[in-house]
């Protein structure tokens, strides 16, 4: 199972949410390109990024502090938030992120997904964010009634390269990952599925790996508080 560095971006800043509330961040560096040397330092195969403003703003908007990382590690990123369209997917793409990641889109417009998938074969993912297992959009400010495994299953032949799924009521709370609904979606799908949320200790990483099928978990507030050390986390791994 692969650890991702959560690195969200807000205002050129490392942040974290608190369920998803942009105003309750959490600033823990004024430098993103920074903290991702830092998380490429120590190990790790994978860094997440997440435009938080661009979610919101459904464009790019921590353009630059992203480039700034592409330019300082090695390691590929995925990257989410405010990515809507195939000239926006492109243009990350170009600019050396390995994986884009489409939420609201893959929602609202899943043929732009399947577009996607078929021009960048392997460099697709898709969000699923769920409050109570139903789909949130929009930098989760709104909600769907669609359920996050119908969601799932209607992606599952697009060609997509992984779900990233997030138990929003979770997501900043330290207080352990939704494991049950994420295997259940995991086991119910043949994409592979990425963790996020909640992910405050190595316990949590354990119980992830051993649930079966999940082959990923993202984990941010942890890795900056230290209740995670991400070389023990690699190593556990």
């Amino acid at each position: 199972m692969i650890l991702y560095p959560a690195i969200d971006l807000k205002d050129g800043q490392c942040v974290r949410l608190l369920k998803g509330d942009m105003d309750k961040a959490t600033v823990f560096g004024d430098d993103p390109a920074a903290q991702a040397r830092a998380f490429a330092t120590a190990g790790c195969e994978w860094l997440h990024l997440v435009d938080l403003n661009g979610a919101f703003a459904g464009r790019p908007v921590n353009g630059a502090a992203v480039e700034a990382i592409l330019k300082a590690v090695e390691v590929p990123v995925q990257l989410g938030g405010g990515i809507r369209d195939l000239a926006t997917i492109g243009m990350w793409l170009d600019k050396g992120v390995a994986r884009v990641i489409l939420g609201t889109v893959a929602v609202e417009e899943p043929e732009l997904v399947r577009e996607a998938a078929m021009h960048f074969p392997g460099r697709v993912a898709v969000g699923i964010d769920a409050r109570g297992g139903k789909v949130a959009t929009r930098g989760w400010a709104e909600e769907t009634d669609m359920e996050a495994a119908d969601l799932a299953l209607r992606l599952g032949d697009a060609g997509i390269a992984a779900i990233i799924y997030t138990d929003i009521d979770r997501d900043g709370a330290m207080q352990g990952p939704n494991v049950a609904a994420t295997a259940r979606l995991a086991q119910g799908t043949h994409v592979p599925v990425i963790a996020s949320g909640g992910v405050s200790s190595l316990d949590d990483l354990r119980a992830l790996r051993d649930a079966g099928g999940i082959s990923g978990a993202i984990s941010g507030r942890a890795l900056y508080d230290g209740a995670i050390d991400l070389k023990e986390a690699l190593a556990l791994l």
